[in-house]
């Protein structure tokens, strides 16, 4: 009666979503106070003054026609400003021909992907990765290649990552600074992947694309220097959006940039034009389209960031956890104290703490903790974090 792939695919789907709504029924029995979420990376904080004056600004009477449809692509000022942003921070000219206003990162993803793939092609992830990204890539008849974790790091792998790469090699999935783990990849790294992946292009007299997802691009901590992926990578695209850097989870507002390195680059914003239409989102919201025009210098209260991370963080290394410390985003990744990760998440709620297990990032035995909440929610659960742990002493 339905689509048996779809069904297929739930069984084996996101986790994320699945423990967000335990916490919600674990709120309506026990209230707010005595719940401890850490399902969801959906930021606590509201967008900023200035955001919101935006909106209202874009909202008054005199304000025409910004309701309409537009250019598929987006608004041309809106792209012109971005362009010109990205140009400060990279040595690859842009225009606003580069640039596509899209439904989110997770829009922009599936444009890119829709645009590129052919049945058969293979995109390389690194885990651990956003579990979604594996769906996407399966929507437009691609298959997502795995590189295993190393968990000593949680930087990609280069050795394997040269032994999975191959003729059917189209793209590379990278995530950084990385959901679940927080971890910023190093322009060495990056370097070296460049060069595994130009070694490949030679090879095999083929193209690869490498997609950078950047949500959280600017919530990084410790001054770390966040490496710009269209002056390593010569097909690189940067898909972004704006729900973590101004709050705006729910607004579904990003872009995607395409390197003007890339071989018939006006060709590839064709199709990505063409995709943005045929997959139903034919335009990105007009109203927040021209909202964050004028909020691409805002920055992110750090800091705020910081001071979670770091108790949830010191209180895991007094419980014995290991743990890598974030460098970036709002998530912790420790080891979970049982191999079995999903059973030790399901413990967990037995104290009112939820948790994401490291399986559903494609990295079983660890288990993802999101520290973008109310502050009062960490302080009151660091007691359920010690009775959680006692069980396992």
């Amino acid at each position: 009666m339905y689509s048996e792939k779809m069904l297929k695919n739930i069984e084996g789907a996101s986790g994320i979503r699945a423990m967000f709504s335990e916490g919600v029924r674990l709120t309506r029995i026990y209230g707010k106070e005595k719940v401890y979420d850490f399902s969801l990376g959906n930021p606590y904080f509201e967008p900023s003054i200035e955001v919101c004056d935006r909106i209202k600004y874009y909202t008054s009477e005199d304000q025409k026609g910004i309701h309409k449809y537009m250019n598929n692509l987006g608004f041309e000022d809106v792209r012109d400003k971005i362009a010109n942003m990205i140009q400060l921070q990279s040595d690859v000219q842009l225009s606003k021909n580069n640039i596509a206003m899209v439904v989110g990162a997770a829009g922009g993803l599936n444009v890119v992907l829709k645009s590129i793939l052919n049945d058969g092609d293979e995109v390389v992830m690194f885990a651990p990765f956003f579990s979604d990204y594996k769906f996407y890539v399966d929507n437009y008849g691609g298959k997502a290649v795995v590189v295993p974790a190393d968990t000593k790091t949680f930087e990609p792998n280069i050795e394997m990552f040269k032994s999975v790469i191959s003729h059917k090699t189209k793209a590379v999935i990278i995530n950084t600074p990385n959901n679940p783990t927080g971890v910023v990849y190093s322009e060495s790294i990056l370097n070296k992947m460049a060069a595994v992946i130009e070694e490949t292009e030679k090879k095999f007299n083929t193209e690869i694309f490498i997609i950078s997802d950047e949500p959280y691009s600017k919530i990084f901590y410790e001054n770390r220097k966040l490496p710009q992926i269209l002056n390593i990578f010569k097909n690189g695209i940067i898909v972004t959006s704006f729900s973590k850097s101004l709050n705006l989870a729910g607004e579904r507002i990003g872009y995607v940039a395409v390197s003007s390195k890339i071989n018939q680059v006006d060709k590839l914003m064709d199709l990505i034009s063409f995709s943005n239409r045929i997959l139903g989102f034919v335009n990105a919201p007009a109203l927040f389209q021209k909202v964050i025009g004028d909020c691409l210098d805002l920055e992110v209260n750090n800091s705020e960031y910081i001071n979670r991370r770091d108790i949830l963080y010191k209180k895991l290394i007094e419980l014995g956890y290991e743990c890598i410390k974030p460098q970036g985003a709002f998530y912790l990744f420790p080891k979970s104290p049982i191999d079995d990760d999903v059973e030790f998440v399901k413990k967990a709620l037995k104290y009112n703490l939820i948790f994401v297990p490291g399986s559903a990032f494609g990295c079983p035995g660890y288990f993802r903790i999101s520290y973008c909440v109310d502050l009062n929610t960490i302080n009151n659960s660091l007691s359920a974090f010690e009775q959680l742990t006692n069980e396992f002493k």
